[in-house]
């Protein structure tokens, strides 16, 4: 199943994220995880969201470069090795992972976010391997 992340291209300078956050606040979008990525000019923030459609086309009007990406969003049991396995099956499969960051760590599992190369491909592993898979 694919999930829809908000991807925003932000100036590396102070006060930016900032402004991205409002943003969404000011448009009721709760953010349930994020990650950036920066260099010395620029940064990548990429979001998880309640409503990822929503909080694009803020971003969009406010003048960010903002996107929606699909990307997968795994569930792993808070046990020793568990990634890994996942990682394994993911490696063993022959599936690309464009990156990926971690979403929550509360209750009985964690969860991953994943932008496999191949999305439909990605699905069919995660089926056929019996990863639990999040659907927002």
């Amino acid at each position: 199943m694919a999930s829809k992340q908000i991807s925003v291209f932000i100036e590396n300078r102070k006060g930016r994220l900032g402004e991205v956050l409002d943003v969404l606040k000011e448009n009721a979008v709760n953010i349930l995880s994020l990650s950036i990525a920066d260099t010395s000019e620029y940064g990548l923030l990429r979001i998880i969201s309640d409503a990822p459609q929503k909080g694009q086309e803020a971003l969009s009007k406010a003048g960010f470069s903002a996107m929606l990406t699909d990307v997968v969003i795994l569930q792993v049991p808070h046990t020793p090795g568990a990634l890994q396995n996942i990682l394994r099956v993911i490696s063993d499969e022959e599936l690309g992972i464009e990156y990926m960051y971690g979403l929550s760590v509360a209750g009985e599992e964690a969860s991953i976010v994943v932008k496999p190369s191949d999305l439909e491909k990605a699905n069919a592993v995660f089926e056929k391997h019996q990863v639990d898979t999040i659907d927002l």
